[in-house]
């Protein structure tokens, strides 16, 4: 019997605005899926078309998130290592051994490596790259919906001009990072 891997990545350190979003995938190697690489070389739409044949097709996966509340009060590692954990404790199926993202591990009782690029080099790590980053980009989405004057849904919650533009002029809304320094020098104004 195969080892069961889990792949894990994290979408959103960067952005002002929302949660970080982890997802962690078991695929089935008796169903193997063809284009997986890293989210960010994918346009959008094949991005979509992916992420529904990984929720197809995968032995089981599971989204982590932390809140930017507790982004604020843990710093954003911290928070994206706490999203990781409850991404892997959510999985259906219990792991044997875990590969990470980057360059860091949380601390968990799991066997497990960090893989600088992983996202590019193992298929796990690429869905549930994928994964993260539909369910991050679907947040913006709804965020702009009840926020449009901020445009979310374009620059997805980083730092652009556009969204610097949108801060000034409208504000700090209370999904923000209030930790992060853009955002502390706006609310700093505001006083």
């Amino acid at each position: 019997m195969p080892k069961l891997i889990a792949g894990v990545d994290e979408v959103g350190r960067g952005p002002l605005v929302g949660d970080v979003v982890t997802a962690a995938v078991i695929l089935d190697p008796e169903k193997p899926i063809v284009g997986l690489t890293d989210s960010k070389k994918l346009s959008e739409k094949k991005r979509d078309a992916l992420a529904k044949l990984i929720k197809e097709n995968a032995l089981c996966w599971a989204i982590g998130r932390a809140t930017p509340e507790e982004i604020d009060k843990l710093n954003i590692l911290h928070a994206t290592m706490l999203a990781m954990k409850r991404a892997v404790e959510g999985l259906a199926i219990q792991p044997d051994f875990v590969r990470v993202d980057g360059n860091r591990l949380p601390d968990w009782p799991y066997a497990a490596e960090a893989v600088v690029k992983g996202d590019a080099l193992h298929g796990e790590i690429s869905a549930a790259s994928i994964l993260a980053k539909v369910a991050r980009d679907a947040d913006m989405v709804a965020l702009h919906a009840q926020h449009p004057q901020y445009n979310f849904a374009g620059h997805k919650g980083y730092p652009t001009k556009a969204h610097f533009a949108a801060l000034e002029t409208y504000g700090v809304l209370p999904c923000y990072r209030m930790s992060f320094k853009p955002v502390q020098a706006r609310l700093a104004q505001e006083k």
